[in-house]
């Protein structure tokens, strides 16, 4: 008798190891998705991420989603992105971080304040114009 088993299907997403330009943009977006994106506040299908909801935890919070963003920006570094260009990506984080460090207003702020969704965007238009082939159609 040969049955064959089905292995679980593992829940994670699979990300690219590599260090091409495709590869890094996918690991950047995953990241941005999971900082920003990730969840969806019940009743008013507003999206939220783990800054959001991470940074209702005083001090540590804030700390833990200002050091999942500076992954973002050297993720960039590697792609060899100009320095202003990641200096004005480190302040989106710097600003953010110091002001979602408010209690109250500052986690108000985090919801609409997202420098993780607009450091992607600085990464996808370097992308697009230097290394057009990683773009990919969004739906």
């Amino acid at each position: 008798m040969n049955q064959s088993r089905q292995q679980p299907r593992p829940m994670a997403i699979e990300l690219p190891t590599g260090t091409d330009p495709q590869s890094i943009r996918r690991r950047i977006e995953t990241m941005e998705y999971m900082l920003e994106r990730s969840f969806r506040i019940p009743g008013i299908n507003y999206a939220v991420g783990l800054d959001s909801i991470v940074g209702l935890v005083p001090v540590v919070g804030d700390v833990i989603t200002a050091a999942m963003g500076a992954y973002i920006v050297w993720e960039a570094r590697n792609l060899g992105l100009p320095k202003w260009k990641l200096w004005r990506m480190a302040g989106n984080i710097v600003f953010d971080t110091a002001l979602g460090a408010v209690p109250v207003a500052g986690d108000a702020f985090d919801l609409v304040f997202r420098s993780n969704t607009r450091n992607l965007k600085i990464v996808r238009k370097h992308l697009d114009k230097h290394h057009p082939e990683t773009r990919t159609i969004e739906g």
